[in-house]
């Protein structure tokens, strides 16, 4: 699995390396905080992001598809949100977060609006993360198990 942050700064990178043995399926992860990284880092096109913005699903679902590309991973992860206290609008208000999830055959994004402080937002977005990258890695060990593999 491989992850793509940019308001969560490594945080869902750091949770995963925290568990002894994550080398065995954690390949990396790219912290974007700018949209220059974005494009650079994980292939995000500027258009996508002039059109859309970096707080998008758009935005989200290429920033797991450019991780997944760029580590080569089953599965990847993407954070992408507003964490305040400053840079929100009504349109996209501060604890709004938008995260992608891609593996061979499919793309998701989900989109979550958190309160509280920036320090909360940032690990409401995280677990959020984990909680995507868990669900799926279960849905392809079960159907892995179901194939006989």
């Amino acid at each position: 699995m491989a992850v793509a942050e940019s308001c969560t700064g490594g945080l869902v990178s750091a949770a995963i390396t925290e568990v002894a043995g994550s080398s065995g399926y954690f390949l990396g992860g790219v912290v974007s905080y700018s949209n220059e990284a974005k494009e650079a880092f994980l292939d995000v096109s500027d258009r996508l992001l002039a059109r859309h913005g970096a707080v998008s699903a758009e935005v989200a679902a290429a920033m797991a598809a450019g991780a997944r590309a760029r580590f080569g991973a089953d599965l990847a992860v993407s954070v992408t949100g507003i964490a305040g206290p400053d840079g929100g609008s009504l349109e996209k208000p501060v604890g709004l977060v938008y995260l992608g999830l891609t593996s061979a055959s499919d793309v998701t994004t989900v989109r979550e609006l958190f309160r509280g402080d920036r320090a909360s937002i940032r690990r409401a977005a995280a677990r959020r993360a984990l909680e995507l990258l868990q669900a799926a890695a279960t849905t392809i060990a079960a159907t892995a198990t179901r194939a006989g593999r």
